[in-house]
């Protein structure tokens, strides 16, 4: 056990000196910004830093006093120390990446009230001053030792990060052309013109021209050069959709202000829609907080209580968008109420016979376990616990669910319980279908159109090889 000691007045003599050194990462000037509220763009923002003075983004000045005030407090004097006066100088900035070694030494020492004077000294690693000062305090004159507190792990996370990630990723991709059904509202518009032009998209806009035009005025948004095609109503708008999609024309359709059901109904006729061998799904894409990369889960939107040969192309299509977005090998997790299979619940017993299936060639390209519970799955401590030995358990690219309504819940619990990101896509047919909430911002709408980007262009490389 590590312990914190002090140094009473007495003990301390003219010329002691304590030190620590740390070395600046963008985390610590995150906490730093999110403790103060100063979120001066110096310190924040790397565009902005870039073209101010230091042209780099700078540590807050008074993160450099923090580590002073640290070493007051925990080393020289310590613990029982007060603080009455402190002065700084500041000399250079602290740049990221930068080794800064603090120094206390004690210059003065008053006995009539415990006054102890320190000077206050903080060094690049180039030996260069970055700040000095002097501070004034009252030292101790009780001896103190006790353990050392253990900090709690902090996790930082930015909304949207992950997302904008995803959307970088397209940057070196031509723009797809896309079908956008029925864009009447202002956020379905807005995300399909954004999309377009951040190259995800070219969008081509179905539905009735005086709304989808009406719209664009509100929102103070320019349609000229972007393809309307005028149709009465939403079904409409979904038929004429499918038929570009159909043709060629399109490589991928765009939901806008309708109900799923309306735009997939045309998309699964057997005769006129888009359906292949593949059973279609759906696939939520979560940027959860907690959980260090991003996690997929299906089916939680279009099939019901799937069969077990359902399950397959539901996992399948997962496995093939987690390869567009990257992931070399998706761990798929396949998730029950218990981790042993049991007879009399099905869920297992299909868990159990996918990763049979996997064995068998029937499912490719991703590593198979289950069942798995959901803390088992997302969770290395609880799968220790349990004594689950597994790839897959407490590190799942892929979460997939024994029905809809299970899925819907967990994937509505993460966004509003753990304030997750969901990004959401239909897979299965011939072109990808971005399908979001109505509910959802622009940037779900931006993430869902990068998703069907990458999965288009992975799926043109591989018919091409």
């Amino acid at each position: 056990m590590q312990f914190i000691e002090n140094k009473t007045f007495d003990e301390i003599r003219i010329g002691d000196s304590a030190e620590l050194t740390r070395t600046l990462s963008t985390q610590d000037i995150e906490l730093f910004a999110v403790m103060s509220g100063d979120v001066n763009p110096a310190h924040v923002d790397e565009e902005f830093a870039r073209s101010d003075m230091f042209h780099k983004v700078i540590a807050h000045g008074m993160w450099g006093g923090a580590l002073v005030s640290a070493v007051l407090g925990t080393q020289l004097p310590g613990p029982g120390t007060i603080y009455l006066n402190q002065n700084f100088s500041f000399r250079r900035p602290v740049g990221l990446g930068d080794t800064v070694t603090v120094r206390v030494t004690v210059k003065d020492k008053e006995a009539e009230h415990h006054h102890v004077t320190l000077d206050c000294l903080c060094l690049n690693q180039s030996g260069e001053t970055v700040i000095e000062g002097q501070a004034l305090v009252i030292a101790p004159t009780t001896k103190v030792r006790r353990p050392r507190v253990n900090l709690p792990e902090v996790h930082l996370h930015e909304r949207g990060e992950r997302f904008r990630d995803l959307i970088k990723a397209t940057a070196p991709l031509p723009a797809v052309p896309t079908a956008v059904v029925h864009p009447c509202d202002a956020l379905s518009l807005q995300g399909a013109l954004d999309a377009g032009s951040q190259g995800i998209i070219v969008p081509v806009l179905v539905g009735p021209r005086a709304k989808i035009e009406a719209t664009a005025r509100e929102i103070g948004r320019d349609l000229t050069g972007t393809e309307v095609i005028d149709t009465p109503h939403s079904h409409a708008a979904a038929r004429k959709a499918v038929e570009l999609a159909r043709a060629g024309k399109v490589s991928m359709l765009m939901k806008g202000k309708l109900h799923t059901d309306e735009l997939l109904e045309p998309v699964v006729d057997g005769q006129t829609g888009l359906r292949t061998e593949r059973r279609i799904s759906h696939v939520f894409a979560l940027d959860v907080p907690n959980y260090p990369k991003p996690l997929l889960i299906s089916d939680a939107a279009v099939n019901i209580f799937p069969n077990l040969q359902d399950k397959r192309d539901i996992v399948q299509n997962a496995i093939d968008l987690g390869h567009a977005l990257g992931i070399s090998l998706p761990k798929v997790a396949l998730l029950s109420a218990v981790e042993t299979v049991t007879p009399t619940i099905p869920s297992t017993v299909d868990a159990a016979a996918l990763c049979k299936m996997a064995s068998r060639g029937q499912i490719t390209g991703g590593l198979l376990d289950g069942p798995l519970a959901f803390d088992n799955a997302v969770s290395r401590s609880a799968a220790e616990t349990k004594g689950i030995v597994s790839d897959v358990a407490g590190d799942a690219d892929i979460l997939i669910v024994p029905d809809l309504e299970v899925g819907n819940m967990i994937a509505k619990q993460l966004v509003y319980l753990a304030g997750a990101d969901a990004a959401g896509l239909v897979l299965g047919a011939r072109v990808p279908i971005v399908l979001t909430s109505r509910s959802d911002g622009v940037m779900a709408r931006l993430a869902s159109a990068a998703m069907a980007q990458l999965y288009v262009h992975r799926r043109a490389k591989e018919i091409k090889v």
